[in-house]
């Protein structure tokens, strides 16, 4: 990779660590007590995945940097720390197989399969916070609903927004020629 195309890269990761910083404070807020979901705070680390695993790793770790930073709960950022976890493995895939953003059925294939490695990530990092703290009916509440199904729903829904960012993004020509993914298709050949 020449120098230019290096420090493009460099800017673009840094603008989508910037972004993912202050997404979360001023997005609307689901809150279903302990858990709040931020609409879009995941956009800035799945738009990373279809540039390079080492953005998007870099974005993920990025990001929790300022969650941390900011003052954010413990938890919180060490949930936002598991995200490096499944940004990895979707950019590798992504860089093999950027052909799954072609077909639909494809696409949402690749999101529930992220969306399920991102509440696993999360669901391990939360047991040990809930593990003995409460009875096992609220335990399971907390850990599989609130946790695994709650960021699953969230990340499927800012992946989708993250498609619809990234199919405006890559049609700059800058963009396009640091990514994996050239092209997105929101519907079949559109």
């Amino acid at each position: 990779m020449n120098t230019h195309k290096k420090i493009y890269t460099m800017m673009l990761s840094a603008l989508l660590i910037a972004v993912g910083t202050v997404i979360p404070m001023f997005m609307p807020k689901v809150i279903i007590g302990p858990m709040s979901f931020t609409l879009a705070s995941h956009v800035a680390v799945m738009i990373a995945l279809f540039v390079s695993p080492q953005v998007a790793v870099g974005v993920a770790l990025g990001t929790t940097l300022g969650f941390f930073v900011s003052g954010t709960p413990f938890i919180v950022v060490l949930r936002a720390l598991s995200h490096v976890v499944w940004a990895f493995v979707g950019a590798y895939y992504i860089k093999g197989h950027a052909d799954v953003f072609e077909k639909p059925s494809k696409t949402l294939l690749f999101n529930i399969s992220m969306a399920l490695l991102h509440a696993l990530g999360e669901m391990i990092v939360v047991i040990p916070f809930y593990m003995g703290t409460m009875d096992v009916q609220t335990f399971i509440y907390m850990v599989f609903g609130l946790v695994g199904l709650g960021t699953a729903v969230h990340s499927a829904v800012d992946f989708s927004i993250s498609l619809i960012v990234w199919k405006a993004l890559s049609k700059n020509a800058s963009i396009a020629d640091i990514s994996n993914v050239k092209k997105v298709y929101l519907v079949k050949n559109a």
